[in-house]
């Protein structure tokens, strides 16, 4: 974990239950204390502990009582049990009851200490798998940003900053650059990166789902709320939390939000216990949040908040170079359509393109293309109407556009590699000696890539 454990420490004896708080505390835990089980229960069900050191003898409820009770909690911490040599069996009966481990008087701290820590790691491991069961499906791995742009590159460069820090990161842009991507490139690059990445779409639900969603809620809380959900806030502790499209949430939930990023507590809708977390925050979106200032759509406190480093994307029709190197690595990604091969014309109208959409539109263009194709090699034919619109169609192009078309992409490649026909024919996939024919026959000339 990135942040503390949260420690409870019932015993009944003062001088041990003092002198644990106290070690545990030095080793770099958040420690309380409870004197007796009622007292205990009280505690867990105000505070959101990892571990609970429960002595199996205690006044007014005994440790065995406790367990049974934390068995109808929702989410209770892991428990260890201390007990003497005399009650081996009564906790040998705490672990069937769910315990994790038992310790015998008297211990050390050290022992101690080592089972708090793998006792907190189950706590962990069983938040990200719940995280992940919630989010995964829609979660693509990152594989790393795919660029020749010197604009990207130098969004790379930020990233490699200040992902190692617990900044908040704002990453702007249009839709479709790819802002989620830079997000996760910022957690996997973290030091939370073995934690969950969990992330929301803020102008995807209404502001109440939103809210149960992000803060979670207890039973009873309101219609349809049949039992205590987690919310996503609780999901991405110790990792990073991505709210994607912020521009979009509403004013009522931002002040909600900004309240729990300043205090690090959040109530679950229907709660009335504050929860703690540590979370890091990746916000991104598509709007220009100073005019959603000056239109009172945005508060100015929240903006503050999370405007620590700003990375801002751009389209793609800036950074023209990168359109055939994204366009062969979606095709190859879609190698289960079939194996096939972008032809020089294809690319040639690819990069003729807008890209309205962006980085999403040429994934969903290049899919469709690698399905649609008959043959092997992919054809202008293969794409979208709308992208065909920004060059003659092949179909009704009187002879020699396509050559046309087909010389002037290998310039354009010659051009990014540099002039190196080896690098230019693995990108326009032909053999090198190939390509060398297709400059001489096109009168290619070197002043052309220089």
């Amino acid at each position: 974990m990135t942040r503390p454990i949260r420690v409870l420490v019932a015993d009944d004896e003062r001088n041990l239950r003092e002198l644990i708080i106290r070690e545990l505390g030095r080793r770099g835990h958040d420690v309380d204390g409870a004197a007796d089980g009622v007292v205990a229960l009280e505690r867990i069900r105000e505070t959101s502990y990892d571990v609970v050191i429960l002595d199996m003898r205690m006044p007014q409820k005994e440790g065995i009582e406790v367990l049974r009770e934390l068995a109808s909690f929702p989410e209770a911490p892991q428990v260890i049990v201390m007990t003497g040599f005399q009650d081996v069996p009564a906790a040998v009966q705490a672990m069937k009851l769910g315990a994790y481990d038992y310790l015998t008087k008297p211990t050390t701290i050290e022992e101690l200490d080592v089972v708090v820590r793998k006792a907190a790691e189950k706590v962990q491991l069983l938040r990200d798998n719940v995280a992940l069961r919630a989010h995964a499906p829609g979660a693509a791995p990152f594989g790393g940003l795919l660029t020749r742009s010197p604009r990207m590159e130098e969004v790379m460069h930020i990233v490699d900053r200040v992902a190692p820090t617990d900044s908040t990161v704002l990453v702007l842009g249009e839709s479709g650059t790819g802002k989620e991507l830079v997000a996760r490139a910022v957690h996997e690059l973290s030091a939370r990166a073995s934690r969950a990445f969990v992330p929301i779409h803020c102008g995807s639900l209404p502001r109440e789902v939103f809210e149960s969603e992000l803060f979670g809620h207890e039973k009873g809380a309101f219609t349809g709320a049949v039992g205590t959900k987690p919310g996503l806030v609780e999901l991405a502790d110790g990792g990073t939390l991505f709210l994607d499209e912020i521009g979009e949430m509403e004013p009522d939930s931002q002040v909600k939000l900004l309240r729990a990023l300043e205090t690090g507590t959040f109530f679950r809708v229907g709660g009335t216990r504050p929860r703690r977390v540590d979370v890091r925050l990746v916000a991104a979106t598509n709007r220009d949040l100073a005019e959603a200032m000056k239109a009172g759509e945005f508060r100015q406190d929240l903006y503050y908040r999370i405007n620590t480093i700003t990375i801002a994307l751009p389209p793609l029709r800036e950074r023209p170079e990168d359109v055939a190197l994204l366009a062969q690595h979606f095709v190859e990604a879609n190698g289960t359509y079939g194996v096939k091969r972008l032809g020089a014309a294809a690319l040639a109208t690819l990069e003729a393109y807008g890209w309205p959409g962006n980085v999403r539109e040429l994934l969903h263009a290049v899919e469709r293309a690698v399905i649609l194709s008959k043959g092997d090699e992919i054809q202008p034919a293969d794409l979208p109407p709308e992208v065909l619109g920004s060059t003659p169609s092949p179909l009704a192009s009187p002879t020699g556009s396509l050559e046309a078309m087909e010389r002037q992409h290998i310039v354009s490649i010659l051009r990014q590699v540099g002039g190196h026909r080896g690098k230019a024919a693995a990108l326009l996939a032909i053999d090198p000696k190939t390509l060398y024919r297709k400059i001489i026959s096109y009168g290619v000339a070197s002043s052309e890539w220089r």
